[in-house]
């Protein structure tokens, strides 16, 4: 029987129900661990199914891998300070709370008050200046100096990066203390009650390598009243002249504990395929998870606890997967390749679905032509979409050109294939990548992104664009090559966020490991390829800084500049390796 023409376009109004279906309230953002995502999952499944696709085993649609998704406070937390003769003890949840990125165990010792907790050589400001905190407990104040005046060296306002309490964790546990203690503000200008922030509330690492928690300020003015000072005086002292007003606090000594338990979920990529005549396959991917009720990761902070849908990032990439499914079904013909579709779980997370599927492939990876990624296709505005990726396959550019004259699309095209999202995984594995993106917005990455906002037939129109495309890849004779690209805007994901300051040129790999930075890639020309080294190295050294995570590696790149020469040192198959690297001017 012939196909109606419908039938070799994407529908409009049932992609938007399937938007609809993944972003209802009900599903609670779909945060990564949650039982919502499984529910999502589950509805995936269920439609890759209906469209008459086959699990890749014959049994499960599920590619299950396991994450850190959480964590929460255990029983044996404790904080006992003595003075003198006089000990007490205080209570977990009223007097302090460890940060969900602190590190797990004990330690005690004298105790140190670090002004600020801040290195910054370029604003001429050390609170480690002649302050020795080897085997001490920190105790540093929350945000940075002169933060209320409109003509400091620092930003005012607008604080820096070296307000971030993982930076101050770093900062501190590279100069060797034991533990540190952040304590609000207490000066004239602050009015906010001193609250001790939410647990897991803030952003870090899964541990900062020492225990890090934050005290009442009324606690801390007692410890520090014997030497005759207060926060408000010491503070104020600072900001008066910007100068440190570090100092050991006489008699005093502390036994901390931190026991925090970290939660491991399962959760699962979802896979279908329409088997073809060839052994080799076309990848469509998209992610389905996203924020759930915002936590550490919305950009609408005061919001956190609210649903955050996630409409367009990525319900509408999800969805879109759906649908493409069904287009390629409704042909009622097997594809000269097989196509699979992958639907990624822990996207928001580190990228870690996609991680994890290249590393553990359900199809070997060297048998896939190329890999579209759907994310965030659900807001077209004047008709632009961005088309990434299309330097990394010898024959993409001229085959997405030739497709797109028949639409009336303007299109984005960028070469690189290393942007924040699913396909950057299998472009690290040389894996010819295309990444379809309808761009940002107002509501990314908050609780006002819903599928009302989704513009469902200019989707559609799109969906129609991928399926022109794979389908063109599908016939195509020849595979297209990989090519490895060297992004005119080098610098942007190279370990560390963009902006000014300092290039390495190493692209992390998101996947785990114990300790250290593994580079996913090395890009050409870049001060990390100069000097030799290559993906897979696991940078655990930089600059005489010991690198446990992104977070450190971020914070020890940040305090160089443009010209420094940085020895480095990483394992390369298990074995050092030490290298100098000359950073350069990032663009």
């Amino acid at each position: 029987m012939a196909l109606t023409p419908s039938a070799w376009a994407a529908d409009a109004e049932r992609y938007l129900r399937h938007v609809k279906a993944l972003a209802a309230p009900e599903m609670k953002g779909r945060g990564a661990g949650s039982p919502e995502l499984e529910t999502a999952a589950r509805y995936l499944a269920d439609q890759f199914r209906e469209a008459g696709l086959e699990p890749l085993n014959g049994r499960s649609w599920f590619q299950p891998f396991q994450v850190t998704t959480g964590a929460k406070l255990g029983p044996q937390n404790a904080l006992e300070v003595t003075s003198g003769d006089r000990s007490e003890g205080l209570h977990a949840g009223v007097d302090y709370v460890p940060f969900s990125f602190s590190g797990r165990g004990g330690a005690s010792g004298g105790v140190v008050f670090a002004g600020y907790g801040i290195s910054a050589p370029e604003y001429e400001y050390d609170d480690y200046t002649h302050l020795d905190v080897k085997d001490k407990l920190v105790v540093v104040l929350r945000h940075e100096p002169q933060e209320f005046d409109d003509k400091s060296k620092f930003l005012g306002k607008n604080l820096t990066r070296h307000a971030l309490f993982i930076n101050k964790a770093i900062n501190a546990r590279n100069r060797g203390a034991r533990a540190l203690l952040v304590v609000n503000d207490q000066h004239a200008h602050v009015k906010e009650e001193d609250l001790l922030a939410k647990f897991g509330s803030t952003q870090g690492p899964e541990d900062a390598g020492l225990p890090v928690v934050q005290v009442k300020a009324v606690v801390v003015d007692r410890w520090l009243a014997p030497s005759g000072g207060s926060l408000k005086t010491l503070a104020e002292a600072i900001d008066g002249k910007l100068e440190p007003q570090s100092m050991a606090v006489a008699s005093l000594q502390l036994r901390l504990n931190v026991d925090i338990e970290r939660a491991l979920t399962t959760v699962n990529n979802v896979a279908g395929l329409l088997r073809g005549a060839s052994d080799e396959h076309l990848i469509i991917g998209a992610h389905y998870d996203h924020l759930g009720l915002g936590e550490q990761n919305s950009l609408a902070p005061a919001m956190a606890g609210q649903v955050h849908p996630g409409a367009d990032d990525n319900a509408s990439g999800a969805a879109g997967l759906i649908e493409l499914a069904r287009l390629f079904t409704a042909q009622r013909r097997s594809p000269g390749r097989s196509i699979l579709f992958l639907a990624f779980a822990a996207e928001e997370i580190g990228l870690l679905g996609s991680s994890h599927y290249t590393a553990r492939p359900l199809l070997p990876l060297d048998k896939a032509v190329a890999m579209i990624n759907l994310d965030m296709i659900g807001r077209l505005r004047q008709s632009k979409v961005y088309v990434g990726g299309v330097g990394t396959g010898s024959t993409f550019k001229p085959l997405v050109e030739e497709a797109v004259k028949t639409t009336s699309f303007q299109v984005d095209y960028s070469a690189a294939g290393y942007d924040s999202s699913d396909h950057m995984s299998f472009a690290m594995r040389q894996v010819p990548v295309l990444f379809f993106f309808s761009g940002l917005h107002g509501d990314y990455h908050k609780p006002s992104d819903t599928w009302e906002k989704i513009d469902a037939p200019g989707t559609a129109r799109l969906l129609d664009l991928v399926y022109e495309v794979a389908g063109r890849l599908d016939r195509a004779a020849e595979r297209p090559q990989y090519v490895r690209v060297t992004d005119p805007g080098a610098g942007r994901a190279s370990g560390s966020a963009g902006g000014y300051g300092p290039y390495f040129g190493s692209i992390p790999d998101f996947g785990q490991v114990e300790t250290g930075v593994k580079f996913g890639d090395v890009r050409d020309g870049s001060p990390a390829a100069k000097a030799g080294l290559k993906a897979g190295d696991i940078l655990i050294e930089f600059g005489g800084q010991p690198v446990k995570n992104l977070y450190d590696f971020t914070y020890a790149l940040r305090s160089k500049k443009p010209g420094d020469q940085v020895e480095v040192k990483v394992l390369r198959d298990n074995q050092p390796l030490e290298v100098k690297v000359t950073l350069e001017q990032r663009r």
